[in-house]
């Protein structure tokens, strides 16, 4: 047994040994070395190199016409849009004009109306008052008439009247002629 502790005590002792042999440091980081370097900067020289062709030669030409057909797409759209604008302007000031000349021609019809029924009415209105004339001509012959009828009748109530009168005042009856003759001088005046 002590044998075998012997031999891991002189195991551990020559990993310590190997470990204090190199300084007790690990090893640096490649890129900081100062021997590697050069060749560090030639390995980066190629590598740039080779991802400049590639970008140059593979992505960039593919990221150019991706954006060209981007633009060539945006162009598309704004002329299409722009023509389209144009299309609906001519369209609302089609509209505006067929509207401006409904308004016109409806005011046109209105006043053509208007002035239709004025004259009908300025028409029934002049058959209205002739019809009255005629009406009030007839009113008035007929007037006339019954005034004359009625004067006539007044002469012959007056001479019953004035007969009567005489006849009550004097018991006599006078001469229908005489009494005649006497109302027509009182008439004349």
């Amino acid at each position: 047994m002590a044998e075998g502790q012997g031999k891991s005590k002189g195991a551990d002792h020559g990993t310590a040994a190997h470990t204090a042999a190199d300084g007790g440091h690990k090893a640096s980081f490649p890129p900081f070395e100062s021997n590697t370097f050069a060749s560090q900067l030639v390995s980066f020289a190629i590598a740039f190199g080779l991802l400049y062709l590639i970008v140059s030669r593979l992505a960039l030409p593919r990221v150019g016409g991706v954006l060209a057909a981007r633009q060539q797409v945006l162009d598309t759209d704004l002329n299409e849009a722009a023509k389209l604008k144009a299309d609906s302007d001519a369209a609302l000031k089609a509209y505006e004009t067929e509207l401006a000349n409904a308004r016109a021609k409806a005011q046109a019809m209105a006043t053509e109306v208007r002035e239709k029924l004025n004259a009908e009415q300025e028409a029934a209105k002049a058959k209205l008052e002739e019809s009255l004339a005629t009406k009030l001509a007839a009113a008035e012959q007929t007037i006339a008439t019954t005034r004359a009828t009625a004067m006539g009748n007044v002469h012959s109530i007056a001479a019953d009247t004035a007969s009567a009168i005489v006849e009550r005042l004097t018991g006599i009856s006078p001469d229908a002629g005489a009494v005649n003759a006497a109302l027509d001088a009182s008439v004349k005046g």
